[in-house]
């Protein structure tokens, strides 16, 4: 199926640097999959804005439309699982790193990585939730499956207005947890008790300690931050808790000892959304639809952008700008 020329957000680089922006394209050009997608919408991630702007080394070939997250419906497949007019979904799974992305008006997808829009979700709640929510709630699956309960007591989440910890404040709610919130934006403390937190702590205030381990405090985290916030986590988390690592924005160094592993059982979860197995991803996705659906959605994505507006919002997003979730409309 060829289409009449559409609009794309199309990431190049060369020996002279890289360079994006808006483009027409042809569906013939898009990278090859068994499900081609009339896109509605996608949303920005860190990692869209890594590679919109060339900061991040996360293309692993160019050209590229950016994007690491669509939903939208079937235009056409090869595979007799999706017929058109299906409402589907991707995030990762190579998006915008060895594939065209979402920022297009059309995007073509593996059918073994294409996700019909679970009963419960609209495709703009899906990019709502896009890689940033899969990423909370996969957390969240993980520690469970690792043994943690709400009995055991609060998890604390940290870098906690951005994406991911903004919907994982709202989604550990629902399942039932206590979450509390550090950030260094205090003025947005607000913004986060709205959303479930029943304490937030500023990150200038935190003293950590020196000890390899200290006085435990939380039951668990959800840390979006990696370097010394993740280390010092490691020394105030209680006995058979579990940490899950979403992110590095303070760095990718860590610099702990194996005490509290050994003494209190501590587990650190690895939490790798981009090639998660499809059986887990559509448990995920199943759970973000019904019991742990955010219940604050609205506030959360609290910014629409269209394609063109997307190097402005990278550059606020790099700046530490952002709050919350921005989805980009393109159909």
């Amino acid at each position: 199926m060829t289409t009449s020329p559409f609009q794309a957000f199309r990431i190049h680089g060369d020996a002279s640097g890289q360079r994006a922006g808006l483009e027409e394209m042809r569906t013939d050009e898009l990278s090859p999959g068994e499900v081609l997608v009339k896109v509605a919408y996608s949303s920005v991630n860190y990692k869209d804005a890594l590679a919109g702007t060339g900061k991040g080394k996360i293309l692993r070939q160019f050209p590229l439309n950016g994007g690491i997250d669509v939903a939208g419906y079937v235009a056409a497949s090869t595979d007799p699982a999706f017929k058109e007019g299906d409402q589907v979904l991707c995030t990762g799974c190579g998006l915008s790193e060895t594939r065209d992305g979402g920022y297009a008006e059309y995007a073509r997808l593996e059918s073994k990585w294409t996700i019909p829009l679970p009963t419960g979700l609209t495709l703009r709640e899906s990019m709502a939730l896009g890689t940033a929510g899969f990423t909370a709630a996969l957390a969240l699956f993980q520690m469970v499956r690792n043994g943690q309960k709400p009995s055991m007591g609060p998890i604390v989440v940290t870098g906690a207005t951005g994406g991911v910890g903004s919907l994982a404040i709202d989604v550990l709610t629902r399942a039932g947890f206590e979450a509390h919130a550090i950030t260094g934006k205090v003025e947005q403390f607000d913004y986060l008790i709205g959303l479930g937190a029943k304490q937030c702590i500023a990150r200038k205030e935190l003293y950590w300690g020196q000890r390899p381990m200290e006085s435990a405090h939380w039951a668990g985290a959800i840390d979006n931050v990696g370097g010394d916030t993740l280390a010092g986590l490691t020394r105030v988390i209680k006995p058979y808790g579990n940490i899950a690592i979403c992110g590095n924005a303070a760095g990718i160094e860590l610099a702990t000892t194996v005490m509290p592993f050994i003494i209190r059982g501590l587990s650190v979860l690895g939490v790798a959304s981009a090639g998660t197995a499809r059986d887990i991803r559509e448990q995920v996705w199943a759970h973000l639809a019904g019991e742990w659906k955010p219940a604050h959605l609205d506030a959360i994505a609290n910014r629409e952008v269209a394609l063109a507006d997307l190097p402005g919002v990278f550059d606020t997003m790099l700046a530490g700008g952002s709050l919350g979730r921005t989805i980009v409309r393109v159909g």
